[in-house]
């Protein structure tokens, strides 16, 4: 089932009863209207198809029985800044029933499989960053797919950094030089949003699975929080990518991120990919990456499952 990512960007009241959400607008709840036209105008939403729940609005009220029904049921809550980007990020702090467990065999992972796993995920990455690239620019991507294929254990010749150069070069050749850079001009303010929701996605998975955000297998900046989310997601960013490509190509304004672009970027965690050979919704193929991943951890398995990007 495809949970529902919830966005919030205008004022409300949220509160819960009988496991929905309720969603109540201020400008109705303090008219001076009938009590029966309020009723009307309230929202409710189960609670258990929520995946994500974004709060983007200095005027959302939201009650602390909502919080914890929301966080029992694993919804990742996210809220926004004065710039109405993604700021903070709020998960349970259990989510799986043997998470001791599965906390100790992350920790206790040796650096070689780390590095194993490194090299797994640039080389996913790389693939689909070839895929995309040679199917929207009609460009040659050898020399990605030829990366992708000569990236050892921890990649130590940062093929990643390089294929990371030759993509960004070549796949918005109509934006005179553009470079992706967190600051950058547009559409670097979509890929960083939609960068946002993807780790999101991913770092609610990693809960799921019973794992450390925070513990990764490359990324390991002290400061980063969601260390493991961070290098999970590298092999869905092309995901990301296309979408923002497909805006860009639509020709709409993208020098502010507005309410109708946040739309367009709030589908990602339903955008399909490749999963063994079956259609999966992202959001369902990250919980299927972040299982597998803890059975490499655990030495159940060898090999993360990544997906395949859909043109």
């Amino acid at each position: 089932m495809i949970k529902k990512t919830l966005y919030f960007g205008n004022p409300a009241y949220l509160s819960m009863a009988n496991k929905q959400l309720i969603i109540k607008l201020p400008e109705v709840e303090n008219a001076d209207i009938p009590d029966s036209l309020k009723q009307q105008s309230k929202k409710t939403v189960p609670i258990e198809d929520i995946g994500v729940v974004i709060l983007d609005n200095k005027r959302i009220t939201i009650t602390h029985g909502l919080i914890e029904e929301l966080l029992e049921n694993n919804v990742a809550l996210v809220t926004c800044d004065s710039t109405r980007m993604p700021v903070g990020l709020m998960l349970p702090l259990c989510g799986h029933s043997t998470q001791t467990e599965h906390f100790r065999e992350q920790i206790e992972v040796t650096q070689p499989l780390k590095k194993q796993l490194w090299q797994q995920t640039v080389k996913a990455k790389i693939k689909n960053q070839a895929i995309l690239l040679e199917s929207t620019r009609n460009i040659d991507s050898i020399p990605l797919f030829k990366w992708a294929e000569d990236v050892k254990s921890g990649d130590p010749d940062n093929y990643e950094a390089q294929a990371a150069a030759y993509f960004w070069m070549n796949i918005l050749p109509d934006i005179p030089d553009f470079r992706r850079h967190r600051e950058g001009i547009p559409p670097n303010n979509l890929l960083n949003y939609g960068y946002a929701i993807l780790r999101t996605v991913m770092a609610r998975a990693i809960v799921s699975s019973g794992m450390l955000p925070s513990l990764g297998i490359f990324h390991r900046n002290k400061y980063n929080a969601y260390c493991l989310a961070d290098d999970a997601m590298e092999p869905y960013r092309p995901v990301v990518d296309k979408v923002v490509i497909d805006i860009v190509a639509s020709g709409i304004d993208i020098s502010e991120l507005n309410t109708e672009l946040k739309q367009k970027l709030l589908s990602i965690p339903a955008q399909d990919v490749m999963m063994n050979g079956k259609r999966r919704p992202l959001s369902v193929a990250a919980s299927q990456t972040t299982a597998s991943l803890y059975k490499c951890f655990s030495g159940e398995f060898r090999k993360i499952v990544y997906p395949d990007i859909i043109i």
